[in-house]
């Protein structure tokens, strides 16, 4: 069996390997000096080219067409924004992890649910595909606004937040302005990305690299090894996988006491329980400046990685289901 049947069979994409193997480059040569002030540069000019490409990438048919479930879309956003940070709040609290890693969980329960994966995962349970589309999209639109403020109002000074009203105009001129401007630009860009969508998918990823290279330097020459022990990243991986199956258990559950159509439970399950690391990860460089970024980003990254391997083995049980339904 080679590297990929490996992966495979682990179910560990390696997209996902190259995050960490990040961590492991920045650890053994993290960037400093004018070399870091030139690299924080170029991962603004990189957050903000991410942010255009996901404009430009959105259709805004798409988004009229699945806009009149609204239903829906308020149980997603309220698993999002108020569930999951109900939940951060609990599990920052019950002292198993240190302050920066509680803090970490908490930013990842106040971030937007994820686009891509979200879909992908309900298309292939045969899900509400358009449905997942619009909350998907609304969740991480409305994330520029709603998380920082969530951070300020349940974070505070914890982690080195910076305050509210700072943090949304950063995050609207770093994220939603390039946003905006995708979204202005699709009638002429839209074409061209639908033909290179490969090409669009690395700098969308390697994007997120860069921003993971540049935060875990900051937090390596910061001391961040020094600060947390390998029994810390094992009660944090704990804590990470307790928080995913609480949460989909509840989006499922929850959405069949409501009377949802299995379609839509689908579209539920998967956008109400994810968390985005193409936005939490340039977000968290925005909110929490210098070596601390690196280290709040750490739980969001181990989440990311249990959430797909759990989502797929879901979405696949999904499908067999429907599959035998339909036989």
């Amino acid at each position: 069996m080679g590297l990929k049947g490996v992966l495979e069979k682990l179910k560990l994409e390696p997209y996902v390997l190259a995050l960490f193997g990040m961590v492991v480059l920045a650890s053994i040569l993290p960037v400093r000096g004018e070399v870091a002030h030139g690299l924080d540069l170029v991962v603004k000019l990189a957050i903000a080219l991410l942010f255009f490409l996901h404009g430009a990438k959105l259709s805004r048919e798409s988004a009229v067409a699945g806009l009149t479930h609204w239903r829906l879309h308020l149980l997603i956003l309220g698993f999002t924004f108020v569930m999951f940070p109900i939940l951060g709040l609990v599990f920052s609290k019950i002292g198993v992890l240190p302050t920066t890693l509680a803090a970490g969980i908490l930013f990842l329960c106040c971030l937007p649910s994820t686009v891509q994966s979200s879909i992908a995962f309900t298309s292939i349970a045969r899900g509400n595909v358009a449905a997942a589309v619009v909350a998907a999209s609304a969740s991480n639109l409305f994330g520029i606004f709603i998380t920082p403020v969530l951070v300020s109002l349940l974070m505070q000074t914890q982690g080195g937040a910076a305050g509210g009203w700072e943090s949304v105009r950063d995050i609207v001129v770093q994220l939603l302005l390039p946003f905006i401007a995708g979204q202005l630009a699709r009638p002429l860009v839209a074409a061209w990305i639908a033909r290179h969508k490969d090409l669009i998918g690395y700098v969308d990823r390697g994007s997120i690299l860069l921003v993971v290279y540049s935060a875990f330097s900051e937090a390596v020459v910061g001391g961040i090894w020094h600060k947390i022990s390998p029994g810390q990243l094992a009660i944090l991986l704990v804590v990470c996988g307790v928080l995913l199956a609480i949460v989909l258990a509840t989006t499922t559950y929850g959405a069949r006491a409501l009377g949802f159509s299995p379609e839509d439970e689908k579209a539920i399950t998967f956008c109400g329980s994810k968390k985005s690391l193409a936005t939490g990860v340039p977000m968290a460089n925005i909110l929490f400046p210098g070596p601390t970024a690196g280290i709040i980003v750490l739980p969001l990254m181990i989440f990311h990685q249990i959430q797909l391997m759990a989502c797929s083995v879901i979405a696949q049980h999904y499908a067999k289901k429907a599959e035998a339904a339909e036989a």
